[in-house]
């Protein structure tokens, strides 16, 4: 939840001193964002998030001691912190885990800097956001991984023909604007078929959706 004057209230996790300080410097001229805690580790992170209640943790996922993805683990334990993945693609097996865990955000360390200040925007807002490149990623991981066992269709039972749909296309990465331009309905449409199966599937954000397209068989690589 958004502070005073809705400034977005940041914690940084990074083990490398310089990419914490090149994020805290351009975060420092948004007039909405704030750093208000750095941390060079996993487990420092989560006494930060508990101790400051900070609204998005920056996190990387590679570190030493505990890793982001337990990190993000104990740390949505409690729900008013949001997790934004910032990786590189080294960290591929890293990818499914770390949404498994929580996370609300998955982005590069390529991306411009305008683009993560974005993306912490969007996910203090309570959305969630996958980069383009990450998601390619997402779907070679699934592509690569055996089969734990039959597709958990069911889960799907309460959901309409028409949401199915929205929910492949959401599963295969396409935005609500694609969506809308795939199955020719406005954007607006696209948002209330996207809400209901928050709703119906008991998912926490567009991520989970996603998972929950690979994990029930619905979208595969």
């Amino acid at each position: 939840m958004t502070g005073p004057a809705d400034v977005v209230r940041i914690v940084l996790t990074d083990d490398q001193p310089l990419i914490r300080t090149a994020l805290r410097m351009v975060i420092a001229e948004a007039p909405d964002l704030d750093v208000v805690g750095e941390a060079g580790n996993g487990a420092e992170a989560v006494d930060l998030a508990e101790t400051l209640r900070p609204d998005v943790i920056v996190m990387d996922l590679r570190m030493p001691g505990m890793d982001g993805i337990e990190a993000t683990r104990r740390i949505m334990a409690d729900q008013g912190t949001r997790i934004l993945v910032l990786t590189t693609f080294d960290d591929d097996d890293y990818v499914y885990g770390a949404l498994r865990a929580g996370a609300s955000g998955f982005l590069v360390k390529d991306m411009g800097l305008d683009d993560i200040l974005a993306a912490i925007r969007v996910v203090a807002a309570g959305d969630a956001l996958i980069a383009p490149s990450v998601t390619r990623r997402l779907i070679q991981d699934f592509a690569g991984r055996p089969a734990s066992g039959p597709p958990r269709r069911g889960e799907l039972g309460s959901i309409t023909e028409r949401e199915r749909e929205v929910l492949t296309l959401i599963g295969s990465g396409l935005s609500n604007t694609e969506i809308a331009e795939r199955l020719v309905i406005s954007v607006a449409t696209a948002k209330t078929y996207v809400t209901r199966l928050l709703a119906k599937l008991d998912a926490r954000d567009r991520v989970q959706l996603v998972i929950i397209a690979y994990e029930t068989g619905l979208v595969t690589p």
